[in-house]
């Protein structure tokens, strides 16, 4: 599972497909609907919320204004009604880190994607997301 702290509009069509299914899942998970990936790191954050479940259904808003705008047509009636103002903070070395992993992928899945983003040192977070002083996150599985 990976849901992003960058900003979708860097991911590939691939990517961004993959988040959304992903956030719908922990969605899921965070209402109970599930069993499979209740302990997954990646739910840290946003259980760490007030309101965890609104947390995603803001994370998933974004994720559905980027389809919007590259032409897909996510199906905002799977989105959990609740939102958040107030946004996460996420360190800006986990920023640098998915960074580099979200390059590598775009190596190989969409070069001229990449190619678009190749003067950019530090990209933008997930709008729900606010970057703050940091290394890379205690629940990242690969920590550089």
């Amino acid at each position: 599972m990976r849901i992003w702290s960058l900003h979708p509009k860097y991911l590939d069509r691939q990517g961004l497909l993959a988040c959304w299914r992903e956030t719908l899942l922990a969605q899921k998970v965070l209402q109970g609907e599930t069993q499979g990936y209740r302990h997954h790191p990646q739910l840290i954050r946003f259980r760490l919320c007030p309101h965890p479940l609104d947390a995603v259904a803001t994370y998933l808003v974004s994720l559905a204004d980027e389809a919007e705008v590259r032409g897909y047509a996510f199906n905002r009636s799977k989105i959990n009604p609740g939102r958040v103002t107030t946004k996460i903070p996420v360190a800006r070395g986990q920023i640098l880190y998915e960074w580099g992993h979200l390059k590598a992928k775009l190596v190989l899945r969409d070069p001229l994607r990449l190619s678009q983003f190749s003067g950019i040192e530090m990209p933008e977070s997930h709008p729900l997301f606010e970057i703050v002083p940091g290394g890379v996150e205690a629940w990242e599985k690969n920590r550089e």
